[in-house]
């Protein structure tokens, strides 16, 4: 689709779900659905950034999800794994910077080593940064945010929005446009803070199904959009 008229959101969030009822429809494990899910993050981001989004942040883990069945989580760990180590190249190859957002624990030590790599091989990379909110929570970075400014010794007089932004897990821009699948229609503890004043999205199709052309729908719905940030027109 032709970009050229539209509106853009600078900085694109998605709550990557309903990956094991998307399996559950068709007869498989919820496992198959996760693999699925996986498969689609890689084309899927790749096309978001080609448009000339700048910033996509994905919603793949929280840190809730440590309470699900213990062969879910290990799979997903895997996963993670497999991913950021077989699309080392892919990421390097597509100039896409590769960040990181969540707590070390307790994610185990190989997902933590895979993770630390892939960042340091893209850092330097200059076509869009591609945000993985792994073992994430929206209260933990608030919290973790307070707890470096207490360390940092900051006088709490001095404190700004902008200040504290930089506190943050990764120090990006506000969130323009959060798109969560499968129909749901909460933030699930996602971007709490960087979602203050961001359009929201919700469509039915379950994230394995979720491809270019609705991501191109979700752009022409956030082109819709009259984003006012507080303030009353004139003609209002």
């Amino acid at each position: 689709m032709d970009y050229t008229d539209l509106k853009l959101p600078r900085h694109v969030a998605i709550i990557v779900d309903g990956n094991g009822r998307w399996a559950k429809e068709r007869g498989m494990s919820r496992l198959k659905g996760h693999d699925a899910g996986f498969e689609n993050l890689k084309t899927l981001s790749k096309y978001i950034l080609s448009k000339g989004v700048a910033y996509l942040s994905l919603y793949v883990f929280s840190t809730e999800n440590f309470k699900r069945d213990a062969k879910e989580v290990g799979h997903l760990m895997d996963l993670f794994v497999l991913m950021y180590k077989k699309e080392l190249n892919y990421f390097a190859e597509n100039n896409i910077k590769v960040v990181f957002s969540g707590r070390d624990e307790p994610l185990p030590k190989r997902v933590m080593e895979a993770r630390d790599e892939l960042a340091a091989k893209t850092a330097h990379n200059t076509g869009g940064v591609l945000n993985f909110c792994l073992n994430y929570g929206g209260r933990a970075e608030i919290v973790d945010a307070v707890k470096k400014i207490v360390r940092a010794g900051i006088n709490v007089e001095d404190l700004s929005e902008a200040e504290f932004a930089k506190y943050l897990y990764q120090d990006l821009p506000d969130v323009d446009l959060m798109i969560r699948t499968s129909g749901e229609l909460r933030l699930s503890n996602f971007l709490l803070w960087q979602n203050s004043y961001a359009e929201f999205y919700f469509p039915k199709t379950k994230f394995p199904d979720f491809h270019a052309e609705d991501f191109d729908q979700a752009v022409l719905e956030y082109t819709k959009r009259d984003r006012r940030f507080g303030a009353i027109k004139d003609s209002e």
